[in-house]
């Protein structure tokens, strides 16, 4: 008995050898699994299902889903390849029902590449923001952390979200509710090369694409515009555009950006050119035709941007471009730059975007729609302006180009003591530094934009070879009855988040506002201790002193009268100029 017992175990720890590996064996298969491996290789969840058949998928844990119809109407395709925030991305190639995403387990991702930053096509599962670590493993053997925050898919902002779309798939049936997608990117140690990517431990967190976001080496950004809402239009269809805008930075060739930001559909365009401005919609040479990826014209699908192929074009410093483009439509609505200060102009139907004579552009435009940066070959880079209504050029002279930037640019081209950066206007009338006056989603009335705090990846980190921000912001804060405090904390985290990025900040003081009705002897106490915070803090790089630079000697409450346009609000020409000239260019 003892014998067949013992014989008995013998035969179940042979059995039990055949079955398991060995030591050596287990270490291999961790070390097959843990090796780096494609993104779409390791997808382990299903979130896109057909509206038909919800139940094919799981993005949750509780059976609902993004539906793969709501997904083609947003032109997001499988396969499709989406650029956002200057990343190209690709959305998986899967139809509704197969897996198409990771969830975040310390999975080892092979990346090979070089740039500025990372880009996650994201979303949290959580109910929650979910804030998560991982690894980047450079291909010199060096590692670097990484953090990343991705939005609720159901409860996220929509305001920094890539595309929003209708419904929520559920076996019970669907439901009328926005789903959230999230593009995020952290950023990279510049000049490395990346082997790989080791995703943060945080099921709860989806990974759809991931990406290198290349550095923008050998261009500079030499006009730029913050999209501030996306409202009704024409409708345009068979219409052309062409926009106006003006250079700060020039160069041998040019790239152009065109931004769907804040939409729930693609758009069209189905033909671009650019050309020299002579006089009103006139060119002075005959438009030269832009391609995107090689074609005549591009579908940028929503939330997404197009960016033409480099042209061999001849781009002057401080002078008048014109960029057309054909949108054959229907166009309702569009994402716009709602205060140009400048007269742009739209055509009677049909592609008018080769001809170098006005005749048919026989309406007129006060905004700048989709057209979102134009860049130049070479140069030293950019200085991005973020901020309110004074950098937008509210009361300037239109047509003038006598925002305080603008004249920033040209100091910047009148002398050789510093580089001669392009200079980028990302102000926005109305904005404000913590809240969103637009939502960031849907058909727009208000056209001050999202915050700042949620627009500062796309228009400032996102921007062309950016080296330096400044910030002039706050004042609508505090017209909205926000305290000193609370606006010095949103400045604060710019400049936190902008130096994560390797950017020098410098901050503006908040020029005064007394005689406008809203500016009450309370506000000015409340902007007076925001100066003090701005003088005194070693948070930013530098301080320019717009305050002192604009304000009356005798009433320093007051814009003095000279710069004054007459609102109390916001500096006239000579006010913005002497705002421009009060930036000392060694900062930069």
């Amino acid at each position: 008995m003892v014998r067949r017992g013992v014989r008995g175990a013998a035969v179940v720890l042979v059995l039990i050898a055949s079955v398991l590996p060995t030591a050596s064996a287990q270490a291999q298969q961790d070390d097959d699994r843990a090796a780096p491996l494609p993104l779409e290789q390791l997808f382990d969840n299903t979130a896109v299902s057909d509206d038909a058949g919800p139940a094919a998928a799981d993005f949750d844990g509780a059976g609902a889903s993004l539906s793969a119809q709501d997904l083609n109407g947003a032109g997001w395709t499988p396969g499709r390849a989406l650029t956002v925030q200057g990343a190209t991305l690709t959305w998986p190639d899967q139809v509704g029902g197969g897996p198409d995403n990771v969830r975040a387990d310390g999975q080892s991702v092979a990346l090979p590449g070089q740039g500025d930053a990372l880009a996650f096509l994201v979303a949290s599962t959580s109910g929650a923001d979910l804030t998560a670590s991982g690894t980047v493993s450079y291909a010199d053997g060096t590692l670097s952390p990484y953090v990343l925050t991705a939005p609720d898919w159901r409860r996220g902002p929509l305001a920094t979200k890539a595309v929003a779309l209708p419904h929520v798939n559920t076996a019970g049936g669907q439901l009328a509710e926005k789903a959230r997608l999230y593009v995020v990117t952290v950023p990279l140690d510049a000049g490395r090369s990346v082997a790989s990517v080791q995703l943060p431990l945080a099921p709860d967190l989806h990974v759809f694409a991931l990406s290198v976001r290349a550095a923008t080496t050998g261009w500079t950004g030499s006009w730029a515009t913050a999209t501030s809402g996306y409202p009704a239009v024409g409708p345009w269809t068979d219409r052309t555009l062409r926009l106006v805008v003006h250079t700060s930075a020039g160069g041998p060739r040019v790239r152009l950006r065109f931004d769907n930001t804040f939409a729930a559909a693609p758009v069209r365009i189905g033909a671009a050119t650019v050309a020299v401005r002579d006089t009103g919609a006139a060119a002075r040479a005959t438009p030269v035709p832009l391609t995107f990826g090689g074609a005549r014209g591009a579908e940028i699908p929503a939330g997404a941007q197009a960016y033409s192929d480099p042209l061999a074009f001849d781009v002057p410093a401080g002078a008048d471009l014109l960029v057309s483009f054909h949108l054959p439509g229907p166009v309702a609505a569009a994402p716009v730059h709602r205060l140009a200060q400048q007269r742009s102009y739209l055509s009677e139907p049909g592609d008018h975007t080769a001809e170098s004579v006005a005749t048919a552009y026989t309406g007129g435009l006060t905004n700048w729609p989709l057209l979102t940066g134009v860049d130049v070959a070479g140069g030293p880079g950019s200085v991005v302006a973020i901020g309110d209504s004074i950098t937008d050029g509210d009361k300037s002279t239109v047509d003038a180009n006598r925002r305080w930037p603008d004249v920033l640019a040209g100091r910047l081209r009148a002398q050789s003591a510093v580089p001669q950066y392009g200079v980028l206007n990302q102000g926005i009338a109305g904005n404000s530094v913590i809240a969103d006056r637009y939502p960031g989603d849907g058909v727009s009335t208000d056209s001050a934009g999202v915050s700042a705090l949620h627009r500062l990846d796309r228009d400032v980190h996102a921007q062309t070879s950016v080296r330096t921000a400044i910030v002039l912001e706050g004042i609508n804060d505090l017209l909205a009855g926000r305290s000193a405090e609370q606006l010095t904390a949103g400045l604060q985290e710019i400049a936190d988040r902008a130096h994560e990025r390797g950017l020098r900040v410098l901050v503006a003081t908040l020029v005064p506002c007394g005689g406008e009705p809203r500016c009450t002897a309370a506000l000015e106490t409340e902007r007076t201790a925001a100066n003090a915070w701005i003088r005194q803090n070693d948070a930013f790089d530098g301080v320019l002193d717009f305050d002192a630079a604009v304000r009356d000697p005798a009433q320093p409450s007051r814009i003095l009268p000279a710069y004054d346009s007459g609102d109390h609000l916001h500096p006239g020409d000579a006010g913005l100029a002497a705002m421009g000239d009060a930036v000392d260019l060694t900062l930069l």
